[in-house]
């Protein structure tokens, strides 16, 4: 295996692989060839990954694997499916999409995970984890009920692996008696000993054919013989136990072959080869390093989970310039600047800043994540608070109520969740949390459109599924100030709460250092409206007040910061209805159901005839992009919003010169 130092800036050699437009010239290569696809695999993998930024460490961690599987399997025929997509960019390499990689994840570009409409060799869509045993299960019974010999396979990792979801999959699976490969791509938990030799050995032999030819027709023979049958399925049990965590999976109904070395492709791909025709449920065993080729990423498989595009050379320069981690560990405080205008901080430091002190003022506070420590921004709360922290692992469901438990027993619970996963602990968060009007703390972070991932990780429905909820209270801030104080509401208020901010930084205000609330359900009028022309009021909901306050001044409109979706601010919505010709709501959120039709339904019962235009997000999921980009595409950038607004007010006018 080739290792590498650095990320090559210019594109590698890559003879090998330039000739694979399919998979299928895979099955007919031999051991040395394969190898030298993997190498080659890998280098163009960190040049395209340079490129453009994205996914990294996961990668890198199953080249061997993902040539080993495409070798070893008839795809697309045969159906393989990613769990989560973090490491399926060598897969979209090997499948057609090589030549477009250095786009993926930016606008109009490839998706940042596997999906059914960019390839055939994309069998199921997914972005979020612990899917793919449930998706490849029902597509191995789907050819089942057909007749067709087609195989379903599923790649999970050792942390998708802890969600409820995938363990409940497994079960079925094995009571079905399906034929699904599930592969456990294990690159940090320790569920077994380091791989070496013998167990590779084991592996390869447990899978053979031999093997389970003479496995299979021993027990025929045996099956004649009173109580030999029940003594050889003990026998081999326990020697199997001896030599590989074989147990748990053996016990849920799976054939359990393994541990192997995720990196040993010559043994990889003989051993799923005899895997692919063996009836029934079976359960590859793979030890991966996340990160491997790559030395930094072996020695930082956190921080490189996923890197920034690598910056341009300038001219005469030979060195590669630095690489930069997408979520670095923080080392600590850095030195003030002397800029007087502080450095806009990102609204996830915000909170993480915020849970650290609140946690000093009230020793009732539990901080609770499901697998976002790095990206909740828990680090350093987890270092000075460890008995307080708890990472439920992917868990969504579980940490809500987990939270749930904990606020009946008195104590503060704050979930700091993506808003993407909170749609999976949404059950919950109405059954455990709300009905029982529990004191629950939501940090909803990612509201919005977080841009590159896409469809699968935009925050977009929230205000929607959150704002019927009775009893929660949805707060949304429209800077850093407002969401430190908002965060402070929340935690105070006697019952179940949320404050949704989105990704990256604020507009850079600077943060104060106390711990007072906002009040909730006030809004905060920034602008009034002057002039002769039709008055408008600019209603804007959290990000958007940026952006409302430029298309303010352009109109000459009033601007009101709406700060609490939910309770509204009946009063200001009425007072802002009576003195204005057009309420505009402006939301990063689908419209469906949003903070505008809240304003709506505010406005009906008080028998108003106010008239609204509603802007936020379409009624469609919105592709992948820079944010900016995005907003732009759905017209809630300044120039878009400042459009509809026009284009509304010349169509009002048309209907009043109609109708005098």
């Amino acid at each position: 295996m080739k290792l590498f130092d650095d990320i090559p800036v210019e594109r590698p050699a890559t003879p090998l692989l330039d000739t694979l437009e399919t998979p299928a010239a895979l099955r007919a290569m031999d051991d040395t060839q394969l190898a030298q696809v993997a190498d080659e695999l890998r280098a163009y993998l960190l040049y395209s990954v340079g490129v453009s930024g994205g996914h990294f460490g996961a990668g890198l961690g199953v080249v061997e694997l993902t040539v080993a599987l495409h070798h070893a399997l008839e795809t697309p025929y045969d159906r393989l499916v990613w769990d989560v997509g973090h490491q399926a960019y060598p897969h979209k390499i090997l499948t057609g999409r090589r030549q477009a990689m250095t786009g993926i994840r930016q606008y109009g570009g490839l998706a940042a995970f596997p999906r059914r409409a960019e390839s055939e060799y994309d069998t199921f869509g997914v972005g979020h984890s612990s899917t793919s045993v449930s998706a490849a299960l029902g597509m191995a019974l789907a050819a089942r009920a057909r007749g067709d010999n087609r195989r379903a396979c599923a790649v999970i990792g050792d942390g998708a692996l802890t969600a409820g979801m995938a363990f409940e999959a497994l079960a079925h699976a094995g009571h079905v008696d399906a034929n699904l490969l599930v592969v456990l791509n294990d690159n940090e938990m320790s569920i077994s000993e380091n791989v070496g030799g013998i167990a590779s050995y084991l592996a390869r032999i447990l899978a053979s054919k031999p093997y389970t030819s003479m496995r299979e027709g021993g027990k025929k023979v045996l099956s004649h013989l009173p109580g030999a049958l029940e003594l050889a399925r003990r026998t081999e049990e326990h020697m199997k136990g001896m030599v590989s965590p074989a147990t748990l999976f053996e016990e849920m109904g799976f054939n359990y072959i393994g541990p192997i070395d995720g990196h040993d492709l010559t043994a990889l791909a003989q051993t799923l080869r005899n895997m692919r025709d063996l009836d029934g449920p079976q359960f590859l065993h793979v030890k991966t390093r996340k990160g491997r080729g790559f030395l930094p990423a072996e020695a930082d498989p956190i921080g490189y989970h996923a890197i920034t595009k690598l910056e341009k050379r300038e001219p005469g320069k030979s060195e590669a310039p630095p690489l930069k981690p997408a979520n670095p560990v923080p080392e600590g405080p850095k030195p003030q600047s002397d800029v007087s205008r502080p450095k806009p901080k990102k609204y996830c430091a915000v909170f993480g800043d915020w849970l650290c002190d609140m946690a000093v003022a009230d020793d009732r506070l539990i901080g609770i994540t499901p697998a976002m420590r790095e990206g909740s921004d828990l680090i350093r709360f987890s270092q000075e608070h460890p008995t307080r922290y708890y990472d439920v692992a992917i868990a969504e469901q579980h940490a809500v109520t987990l939270a749930a438990g904990m606020a009946c027993e008195a104590m503060k619970p704050v979930v700091a969740i993506y808003s993407t996963f909170l749609q999976r602990g949404y059950d919950q968060l109405i059954h455990d949390v709300a009905v029982q009007e529990l004191d629950v703390t939501f940090a909803i972070d990612r509201a919005g459109l977080v841009g590159e991932d896409g469809p699968t990780h935009h925050g977009a429905l929230d205000l929607s599924y959150l704002r019927c909820v009775p009893g929660l209270v949805v707060l949304a801030p429209a800077d850093e100030a407002e969401c430190r104080a908002m965060l402070s509401a929340a935690y105070h208020h006697a019952g179940p709460a949320a404050v949704r901010y989105p990704r990256g930084t604020g507009p850079g205000v600077e943060i104060p250092e106390h711990l007072e609330p906002l009040a909730i359900g006030e809004a905060q009028r920034r602008r009034r409206a002057g002039g002769d022309g039709p008055r408008v009021a600019l209603l804007a909901f959290g990000s958007l007040n940026g952006p409302a306050a430029e298309v303010a001044e352009r109109l000459d409109a009033t601007h009101l910061n709406m700060r609490s979706v939910k309770p509204l601010d009946r009063e200001a919505v009425l007072a802002a209805a009576a003195e204005h010709d057009l309420l505009v709501t402006l939301e990063e959120n689908v419209i469906a159901g949003g903070a505008g039709s809240g304003v709506n339904d505010v406005l009906m019962a008080a028998g108003h005839p106010g008239v609204t235009l509603n802007l936020g997000l379409p009624d469609a999921f919105v592709e992948h992009g820079k944010p900016a980009e995005l907003l732009t595409e759905c017209g809630l950038d300044a120039a878009g919003i400042e459009a509809a607004i026009r284009r509304r007010l010349a169509a009002d006018a048309v209907e009043q010169g109609e109708t005098s």
